[in-house]
């Protein structure tokens, strides 16, 4: 039974509200502040983060606050958000050190800040959110193995498509079925678009070209489908999945190989499906009697079974995400255990040597889901850390690139991660 809206009315009439702070002020941050604010009984957002302060001006107005409270210490923020008011800093290190912040979301999109915001809210003992697909896919099984240590709740958001197709797998199992395949529903895969491709676009809906060039370039559905893998522990049928074209998602499992869905399942993706957004959960049954109860349901002759959630709402549902995490220590998606999938690099065009990688969404590569198992074998370079990498040989067009194919900067904290979650796991 779901009770998170019960006790959210509780902490609103007991007035404690669950305390978010927020990082970022991008397009994503903008749409969760204005829903956090305008308001939801029993959580509050009481402070933002970023880089440029002047960008959180506009965030909190979208909100209705005409003003807020600069802040430069852990203190003056505790002593802001008690007064009531709400806090604004170019730290985000301050929301991870006040004791008047229950859970941070993180809505940068960026790898190396995310995985510095993650250690230290983790440090801190303060629960996550990640709407930060780029970290939680390269990072997540190792920050988790942190989180689990310090008692506290690190989670991808319900909205996403990781999180809606998670939240329908879960309610399916508990009602006795057996899922055997999830994934998104995507409208179009294009692999070479670019952030000059996708500028019109983009300045149309106020957003970042690179992060436009993600979502069509097949970047942020191979992170997203990681995501999901890691946390169901279903693998893909092929590099970069098979993305059948279906005029209805019910039309998916014509497609995906039985063979597959019964040696451990698949995540994968229905493209150009009605209803054209949402996720999709596919389950077998083979019981006779329960086949035709299922098709008397109108479900189909079986043994495979379609649901879907026809929507997702990113900025509408991580209030959901928010409340599971704090008040009943439940993440929406985690990692089971290490990484199951990762996603690879792969050249978007030839490289010469010495070219420098622009990361996700850029010109130079687009991400590609592959097992772990096979990404570790043939020491491929994870999309997550690619950018600033600087090629160290000549890279055909659609070629993978190996993490000895480049030069990676020194000293980040995400590739010391990285090397940790490979130890850990290994």
């Amino acid at each position: 039974m779901n009770i998170v809206d019960v006790l959210l009315q509780q902490r609103h009439e007991e007035g404690n509200p669950i305390r978010v702070g927020l990082v970022g002020a991008g397009a994503s941050a903008k749409m969760i502040a204005l829903h956090l604010m305008t308001p939801i009984d029993g959580i509050r957002l009481v402070a933002i983060a970023n880089r440029t302060l002047a960008n959180i001006r506009p965030v909190y107005e979208d909100g209705g606050v005409t003003s807020f409270t600069e802040v430069t210490t852990a203190a003056a923020m505790d002593d802001a958000i008690a007064q009531g008011t709400c806090a604004g800093t170019d730290n985000a290190m301050l929301l991870c050190e006040t004791d008047k912040i229950d859970i941070i979301v993180d809505a940068t999109g960026a790898v190396e800040f995310g995985a510095a915001i993650a250690v230290r809210a983790i440090e801190n003992r303060k629960h996550l959110v990640f709407v930060n697909t780029e970290l939680d896919s390269t990072l997540g099984p190792i920050l988790k193995v942190h989180a689990d240590a310090a008692g506290v709740t690190v989670t991808n958001t319900d909205g996403d498509e990781p999180g809606v197709a998670m939240n329908l797998l879960r309610y399916l199992k508990s009602i006795g079925l057996k899922p055997v395949a999830t994934g998104n529903l995507k409208g179009m895969v294009d692999l070479y678009r670019t952030p000059e491709t996708q500028r019109d676009f983009a300045a149309k809906y106020s957003m970042n070209p690179k992060v436009v060039t993600s979502f069509a370039d097949g970047t942020k559905l191979s992170m997203e489908s990681t995501v999901l893998a890691n946390a169901t522990g279903f693998r893909v049928g092929r590099r970069g999945m098979y993305g059948f074209p279906c005029g209805h998602v019910n039309e998916i499992i014509n497609h995906l190989p039985m063979d597959q869905l019964l040696a451990g399942g698949l995540v994968d993706y229905a493209l150009g499906a009605a209803p054209h957004t949402g996720a999709f959960v596919v389950v077998h049954e083979e019981h006779p009697i329960r086949q035709s109860h299922l098709g008397y349901f109108k479900m189909g002759k079986g043994p495979l079974y379609v649901f879907y959630t026809p929507y997702h709402l990113p900025h509408l549902q991580i209030a959901g995400t928010i409340a599971r995490a704090v008040l009943q220590g439940d993440a929406t998606v985690a990692p089971i255990a290490g990484p199951v999938c990762s996603v690879a690099t792969v050249a978007k065009k030839d490289l010469q040597a010495g070219e420098v990688l622009d990361g996700v969404g850029g010109f130079a590569t687009y991400g590609s889901i592959e097992n772990a198992g096979t990404f570790n074998a043939e020491h491929l370079l994870p999309m997550g850390l690619s950018e600033g990498g600087r090629v160290v040989r000549d890279i055909r067009k659609d070629e993978p690139i190996r993490r000895t194919d480049v030069e990676l900067p020194h000293g980040r904290l995400c590739d010391g991660l990285y090397a940790e979650q490979i130890r850990h796991f290994s």
